[in-house]
């Protein structure tokens, strides 16, 4: 008898426990969106959203100094923060007129600060300069540049990298092989500040 509490109150224990815990490392929260890691820069398109005070929200243009206006606030610095830290900037700033601001900043269109810019010169058919993006590869560039030319010499392309010390570094890509051929081994990632450079073929 003894023995069959002893099992009954086993089963018991078990019943009650929680189940399906993961286990800690995948138990923590979502990765921070791209969107919490974007800097913004002069050119974005930001939408201003006040709570309860709709005659504060809007949409609103960085000006080239990097600043913004907004009623309330005529003139505060936006590029080079975060949205997130811009919109406490403008919570701060607000207090002075709105009870317990509570502000949400969305990128409505972005360009980016000038140093997180890919750009491609060369024989391409669109030469640009490309706000970059988190996993942003060669392929997505010249997808948004239109592609070669009919003079390119694709495979004789090079990104151009500077490291943190500023020291240059060529990376040879073949174009040609990855556009007309589908050899994504040419299909590398591209990191903010290089610049694709596309020579025009010799023959």
């Amino acid at each position: 008898m003894i023995r069959l509490y002893s099992v009954l109150a086993a089963a018991l224990l078990a019943a009650c426990a929680p189940q399906g815990v993961p286990p800690p490392d995948l138990a923590a929260g979502p990765a921070p969106s791209a969107e919490q890691h974007y800097v913004i820069g002069p050119g974005d398109s930001l939408g201003i959203f006040v709570h309860r005070a709709p005659e504060l929200s809007m949409d609103v243009p960085v000006r080239p100094d990097g600043r913004i206006s907004i009623p309330l606030v005529p003139d505060i610095q936006a590029a080079g923060r975060t949205p997130s830290g811009l919109a406490r900037d403008l919570e701060v700033q607000l207090r002075r007129y709105v009870v317990e601001p509570n502000v949400t900043v969305i990128v409505r269109s972005f360009i980016g600060p000038p140093n997180r810019m890919i750009r491609v010169i060369g024989e391409v058919a669109q030469p640009q300069a490309i706000a970059y993006r988190d996993g942003m590869t060669i392929l997505d560039v010249m997808i948004a540049t239109g592609g070669l030319t009919r003079f390119a010499a694709g495979n004789r392309a090079e990104l151009i990298r500077r490291d943190a010390a500023g020291a240059r570094q060529g990376i040879p890509v073949r174009l040609n092989d990855l556009v007309r051929s589908g050899d994504m081994s040419q299909d590398i990632p591209v990191r903010p500040g290089d610049t694709l450079v596309i020579p025009q073929s010799w023959f």
